[in-house]
């Protein structure tokens, strides 16, 4: 069971890395927020259906749940999505060594705090494989060299906001594990698009970003109709899904499916030639994976030790 809901995970974080190869350079020319708020709009409206459904669920849950979910939406949806947009657009889209490297750190903040606010102890072989995860997929990106760093005086800037992007991203997927106790995937799918369209309304209104509204293509609607069957809502409910099944830690190192899913794409569209050591990391990154999606981590009563 374990490793058929890490499956789910891997999923999505591939579909992630889809979206940044493939989908979203379609997306730079407009406003961060605009993006973020028409991406989660379009779910809630599409989806809609779902929520009436499973509407008795939300009588279940209270004010803790709602925070929970509050945060999920504020760091998963609206921060962490904002800052590494920002971090790439500081480096050019260019030149990502710095960006994918703090990224790299995601794992490391999430283990951390489902540690600390879950109480989830994984055991010192999985530390071990988390960390040949980590081997892996810096392999992939780097090969055998050090990452360049010279990106010119905003290099510090973009590693700000990549690493504000790994923290809050790590902090979606410990308290996302807390908010959906109560829930189904599916509400709680919905209620993480819904709140996150909500703070995205009013970053979007004060940033006056919707009168560019008029500024998108209609190639740019079928990016974001792409987008909402892709990376966006159906990767979310295929990620919610596992979550509900697996440990926050495990989760966390099975996203590092995203790199992976990233390089393969570069090889496959634009024909960038994987080298030795990136083949070999990408050998060692799945067999990581694989291993850790077995994990049965030991962790207290989450409701008794998180409370939201």
């Amino acid at each position: 069971m374990e490793k058929l809901a890490s499956l789910f995970v891997i999923t999505a974080a591939a579909l992630w890395g889809f979206d940044g190869i493939v989908l979203r350079p379609a997306l730079y020319t407009l406003p961060v927020s605009l993006v973020v708020f028409i991406e989660s709009a379009l779910v809630i409206i599409l989806w809609l259906p779902l929520l009436i459904w499973k509407r008795d669920e939300l009588a279940q849950l209270d004010t803790k749940d709602w925070t929970a979910f509050f945060f999920v939406a504020l760091f998963g949806g609206a921060l962490g999505t904002m800052a590494i947009t920002k971090a790439l657009f500081y480096v050019h889209f260019v030149n990502l060594s710095i960006v994918v490297l703090i990224q790299k750190m995601q794992p490391l903040f999430a283990i951390v705090f489902a540690t600390l606010f879950l109480k989830e102890r994984p055991g010192k072989l999985f530390y071990l494989w988390a960390f040949t995860a980590v081997i892996g997929s810096y392999l992939i990106v780097f090969g055998m060299q050090f990452p360049n760093l010279s990106t010119g005086d905003k290099t510090p800037i973009a590693a700000f906001f990549a690493l504000i992007a790994a923290m809050s991203f790590a902090a979606s997927t410990v308290i996302s594990k807390r908010a959906l106790r109560k829930t189904s995937f599916y509400i709680g799918t919905y209620l993480r698009f819904l709140l996150t369209t909500i703070i995205m309304l009013g970053i979007v209104l004060s940033q006056k970003s919707l009168t560019h509204l008029t500024d998108i293509s209609l190639k740019q609607w079928g990016v974001f109709v792409l987008i909402l069957f892709t990376s966006g809502g159906t990767a979310i409910f295929m990620y919610y899904y596992g979550l509900k099944k697996i440990s926050a830690s495990v989760a966390t190192i099975c996203e590092l499916a995203f790199p992976l899913t990233a390089v393969i794409l570069e090889f496959a569209i634009r024909k960038n030639i994987l080298s030795f050591w990136q083949w070999i990391g990408a050998f060692i990154l799945i067999l990581a994976i694989y291993k850790v999606s077995g994990f049965k981590v030991q962790r207290k009563n989450i409701q008794e030790n998180f409370h939201g």
